[in-house]
């Protein structure tokens, strides 16, 4: 399967930055959501405060980044990356699906722990980190024909037409770390703060 998403990366969301985005294309209950600019995972944390909150690793190894990603990423087109794919789950529920993609170059000094996360909440190390800082932040709709929508609902039984998603360029001591999060159809609609 993991092939199979690398192999129909020509067919990927049309990826707009938050500020040339039109607003009134976003279903309401997702534009908060899309648009909160702290740590995801300490939100939806927050939101799943009185059930059983947890990270499912789906997925963590060596594989070629989408196209897009690599071009956000600036790396060499076939090169390799470390992607980590995980659900944010509350009550067995899977909320958010997300795909961090690490070139080998930014798994040095403090992020080497990165490697090895397992299940524990990318956004704790992040946001601990003294040294991030914010880039863009890109947000799309994606579509049944789309990747990334196929990995994102692999435990969502009934299938929504579309899903929103964003991503957002960090960077770690200076070096260059790609999070996608895609809001599945179960996580709260209004508020969640």
């Amino acid at each position: 399967m993991k092939e199979k998403v690398a192999e129909k990366s020509i067919i990927e969301p049309h990826w707009l930055e938050w500020s040339r985005h039109r607003f009134a294309a976003i279903p309401s209950g997702y534009r908060d959501w899309l648009l909160d600019e702290g740590s995801l995972t300490r939100r939806v944390m927050l939101a799943c405060a009185d059930r059983q909150f947890r990270v499912r690793l789906l997925h963590q190894g060596w594989l070629r980044p989408l196209y897009s990603e690599g071009r956000v990423l600036r790396l060499r087109r076939g090169g390799m990356t470390l992607i980590r794919e995980v659900e944010l789950v509350c009550d067995q529920t899977p909320w958010v699906f997300a795909r961090t993609v690490i070139p080998a170059t930014s798994l040095k000094g403090s992020a080497r722990r990165l490697k090895r996360l397992g299940e524990k909440p990318l956004g704790a190390v992040l946001f601990s980190h003294s040294k991030l800082r914010r880039g863009i932040t890109q947000v799309a709709r994606l579509s049944p024909r789309h990747p990334l929508y196929d990995a994102a609902t692999v435990h969502v039984a009934a299938k929504p037409n579309e899903l929103w998603g964003r991503r957002t360029l960090f960077y770690l001591s200076g070096r260059p770390i790609l999070v996608n999060e895609i809001f599945l159809p179960d996580i709260p609609q209004v508020g969640g703060r």
